[in-house]
């Protein structure tokens, strides 16, 4: 083969394969726009309506909108959200390994989107934050094998685990210290075709880096929790786990500004208010 038919056929591969591997890398969102929620595939700075969920095989409608121009929601509507405490060594301290991963849940009122206030409770005193990967699954899931488990997740976005530390201690149960309103922001999008099990996690607290550790340090890993779940509750399409938080948290106060960003997925950005 002639030297400039190599070339031409070195780039056009290259191309090819640059093409295939970025068009593998999908940003779905969940948006306000004109006074109705949809939801969306977002292009660059463009975001092109589904006609429902993306995992309810929503289609796309041809209606188009610029990013700048809406509103970004939470980019799922749970029916459940389980959550894993204490799955990073650098957060659980000197306490041992559990056999089992703890669990624990949230209220979709806890749900709350990009840019949305967090409340900080009339009676609240030492509200936390706790940066998390969130896997949001794609397909039902009861009882599934570890081997089949990321099969069941549809992709991943960002959570802030909000927790009231002094209700943690204080009640029987969590319900309240975890699951309050807005004590579950979510977003800005949801993105498939990244390598979610390895992605660096930071936490800023007004733009001071406070948590910082990539996601292959979880003690019990992305495959392992919905295989465990999935033994005890059966998941369903837009369900979500928050997977746990890495290091140590401190306490907030109203007017700070949290941002958890995950590489290959964005920055989760929220304000703190007074209730």
């Amino acid at each position: 083969m002639p030297v400039g038919c190599y070339r031409l056929l070195t780039v056009a591969l290259m191309s090819f394969v640059a093409t295939n591997v970025s068009a593998a890398v999908m940003k779905y969102v969940r948006y306000e726009s004109e006074g109705r929620a949809a939801y969306g595939v977002l292009d660059g700075e463009t975001v092109r309506e589904l006609s429902s969920a993306p995992w309810a095989q929503g289609k796309a409608t041809g209606k188009t909108v610029k990013l700048s121009e809406v509103k970004l929601l939470a980019p799922a509507e749970p029916a459940k959200i389980l959550c894993a405490g204490l799955n990073y060594k650098s957060h659980i301290g000197q306490q041992q390994v559990a056999e089992y991963v703890g669990l624990f849940s949230k209220f979709p009122t806890s749900i709350v989107g990009p840019e949305a206030n967090i409340v900080y409770p009339a009676d609240a005193t030492n509200l936390h934050y706790e940066g998390e990967l969130v896997v949001v699954i794609g397909k039902q899931a009861h009882n599934v094998p570890r081997e089949q488990a990321l099969d069941h997740v549809f992709g991943v976005t960002v959570g802030n685990d909000i927790s009231e530390r002094a209700w943690q201690r204080a009640d029987l149960q969590w319900l309240r210290a975890k699951g309050a309103d807005t004590f579950g922001p979510l977003g800005p999008w949801i993105v498939t075709g990244i390598d979610y099990q390895d992605v660096l996690l930071e936490t800023r607290l007004n733009g001071k880096t406070v948590q910082s550790q990539r996601t292959k340090d979880l003690i019990f890993d992305i495959p392992y929790l919905v295989s465990y779940i999935s033994k005890y509750v059966t998941l369903m399409p837009g369900d979500v786990i928050y997977t746990g938080t890495p290091g140590t948290t401190s306490a907030m106060k109203p007017g700070d500004v949290v941002e958890v960003e995950i590489e290959g997925i964005g920055v989760l950005r929220n304000r703190v208010v007074a209730q």
